[in-house]
């Protein structure tokens, strides 16, 4: 069996219960996950707890369990039922607390509501919402009658959302009036109308009363959650659901093609999730966990939802933009819940970089006891800001890598078993009973230092059952290399064993017969001291294949000008050779991101080619286009 083990004397690297912990998850992983699952409650034991026919896997078949149960039953029977749950601020500044005790009733009274919509076992249910209390309540209400729940971002398109109803044949779709974002209304009750006009599955709406504005309700299909909740029961019996039942489909974004929902069984998925968090965020009784994400996202899903909640710690739940009204806003929400543990991704850590570390300095910081890094690989630059103006140089950094089809984090540091010495940049060793590797296009292990695929060897509890309605789609992950799953991405280890995530593979550029990937060229224009964020889109060149397009930030206080295009010109070519030199470069106030931070390189590449942008609406803002294409234009004009 395969051990993991680092080339370091005992002295230097003295982790001997991580590694006991890890090589026998390896050994006798079946051993390994029962002893674990045994953390949470379960109606009925399993009979099996692996069941493995490649590809296909099946966690602690024959057992019988609730996710609604492990997340807010078993705490009411405990002193936590007084205990704080939710912390809830709404972008215009009205809040909410919830208590355990708060929360169980909801999600009591919810799942009424949605048997007495004719909801039940294995029914499809979208939850089209923003980031309020009923979106995480709607979720645990669905898990408890046993309905199976696709959330879908609230900043989709009508056709988006309509995409994904259709594909999971959803029977019933909650939405709200409208959310709030950057001062203004979303009129998702409006969107979701539309979307209804392509979906004739749906037979109910239950709206949600978020932004009181004047809406449209149709006759027998629309109906008022206030008005269904004075009808509920105030309990529900839960479910008894079978360990592979499916929990969620999650769709995951893409910018062509059907849509791909990944499904999520109920049993493999919490008691990975239970797990993963106790390791790599060392979740105590007086933990307050904040997970900036959007719930629309699986890092939602796990890390705002299940996995937090099925430990019984307090969760902070944001609706609005990072900046908005005002650039400090995180910082003021961590001050005043005293927010101890904080995961956000690297956009965000260098869109605030930016602006400065004046914001941060403004607030009391020092409850944060571990910080965490999650969506994308973080560049070293960042990484040093976040652990010294945020972090206060005294908080850990969990740089975590996972995806939304292993369902829970695989690759992250662990202060919950042993605190791994860090390097900045690098998401440390693979989790306890995950057999991560890299390979080479031969599916060989990759020498240390060298660029191969990331893998994963051996299955493992959170990995997702398959590919909601198209198991053919599902077999790709396990067609690269037969029998090994493939994440699509590069990375490399070192020589002490670390993995260092590099990015998608299919984020790659070919420039004159050399392939590096855009998230290497982009770190390397950010260790410019006077870049706060950089983005790389590839151009159409007839000699090389493809040229290097440069967008750019720059931090307050830095001007736009020739001579620094040149600089930065020349630091690429110093940091990663000749092959990194970008042929243009603009200068750019804002960069089109999604709502959950990632760089939409498609609408940088087409503003390069000169081609179609096309569909925006999940863009962060909307205006950071307008932003790009007035500097391109710019540019060319001179």
């Amino acid at each position: 069996m395969a051990e993991l083990s680092l080339p370091f004397e005992s002295r230097y690297f003295p982790l001997k219960k991580f590694f006991d912990i890890y090589n026998r998850s390896i050994q006798e992983p079946e051993a390994f996950w029962a002893e674990q699952a045994r953390q949470l409650d379960w109606f009925k034991t399993w009979d099996k707890v692996l069941e493995w026919e490649p590809p296909f896997a099946r966690w602690f078949t024959g057992a019988q369990l609730n996710a609604s149960y492990n997340c807010v039953d078993r705490h009411v029977k405990t002193w936590r039922r007084s205990k704080v749950a939710m912390y809830w601020e709404g972008e215009p500044g009205d809040t909410r607390v919830l208590s355990y005790s708060t929360l169980y009733g909801a999600v009591n009274r919810f799942a009424s509501v949605l048997k007495n919509c004719g909801v039940g076992k294995g029914d499809r249910v979208a939850l089209y919402l923003p980031m309020i209390p009923e979106l995480p309540i709607f979720m645990l209400a669905c898990g408890r009658i046993g309905a199976v729940h696709t959330v879908v971002f609230s900043g989709f398109s009508a056709q988006a959302l309509a995409d994904r109803i259709n594909d999971a044949q959803v029977k019933l779709l909650v939405t709200a009036d409208g959310g709030f974002r950057r001062g203004k209304v979303v009129p998702l009750k409006s969107i979701a109308d539309e979307a209804l006009t392509m979906s004739p599955s749906v037979e109910r709406t239950i709206v949600v009363k978020r932004a009181d504005v004047p809406i449209s309700m149709k006759p027998s299909r629309d109906l008022w959650l206030h008005d269904l909740l004075d009808k509920a029961a105030p309990f529900v019996q839960p479910e008894p659901m079978a360990s592979n039942d499916p929990l969620y489909i999650l769709y995951t974004s893409g910018t062509t093609g059907k849509p791909k929902g990944v499904v999520h069984g109920t049993g493999g998925y919490l008691v990975h999730n239970y797990c993963a968090y106790k390791w790599a965020f060392d979740l105590k009784e007086e933990s307050v966990y904040w997970c900036s994400a959007d719930v629309g996202w699986v890092t939602g899903h796990s890390s705002i939802v299940y996995a937090p909640l099925s430990h019984g710690a307090a969760i902070v739940l944001y609706e609005g933009a990072p900046d908005y009204p005002t650039i400090d806003r995180w910082w003021d929400i961590i001050e005043k819940y005293g927010v101890t543990i904080f995961y956000t991704s690297p956009t965000a850590i260098r869109m605030f970089m930016g602006y400065g570390e004046e914001w941060v300095h403004r607030h009391d910081l020092s409850s944060l006891e571990l910080l965490g890094s999650v969506g994308e690989p973080i560049n070293t630059q960042a990484w040093l800001w976040f652990y010294r103006h945020i972090g206060g140089e005294r908080c850990p950094i969990v740089d975590t890598w996972w995806q939304t089809e292993t369902g829970g984090i695989m690759i992250s540091p662990t202060p919950g078993i042993e605190r791994l010495p860090l390097k900045p940049g690098s998401a440390t060793l693979p989790l306890p009973g995950v057999d991560a590797d890299v390979v080479d296009e031969t599916g060989k292990s990759a020498p240390p230092e060298e660029r191969g695929w990331l893998v994963i060897k051996k299955p493992w509890p959170g990995m997702l059952l398959s590919i909601h309605g198209d198991p053919e789609r599902y077999r790709q992950y396990w067609s690269r290399f037969p029998g090994v799953y493939y994440t699509g991405d590069y990375a490399v280890k070192d020589r002490d064993g670390y993995f260092w995530i590099l990015g998608r593979a299919d984020e790659v550029l070919k420039i004159a017969g050399h392939r590096i990937g855009t998230a290497e060229l982009e770190d390397a224009a950010t260790s410019h001291p006077q870049v706060a964020e950089a983005a790389v889109a590839s151009k159409g060149d007839p000699v090389k294949g493809e040229s290097i397009v440069l967008f750019v930030r720059l931090k307050e206080g830095s001007t736009p000008s020739p001579g620094l295009k040149n600089e930065l010109s020349e630091h690429m070519r110093g940091k990663i050779g000749p092959i990194a030199t970008p042929d243009e470069v603009y200068f750019t106030t804002k960069l089109p991101k999604t709502r959950s931070g990632k760089i939409m390189r498609r609408v940088l590449k087409a503003v390069a080619n000169n081609t179609s942008i096309g569909d925006v609406t999940t863009l962060e803002d909307e205006a950071s286009v307008e932003e790009v294409v007035k500097a391109y234009q710019e540019l060319k004009k001179a």
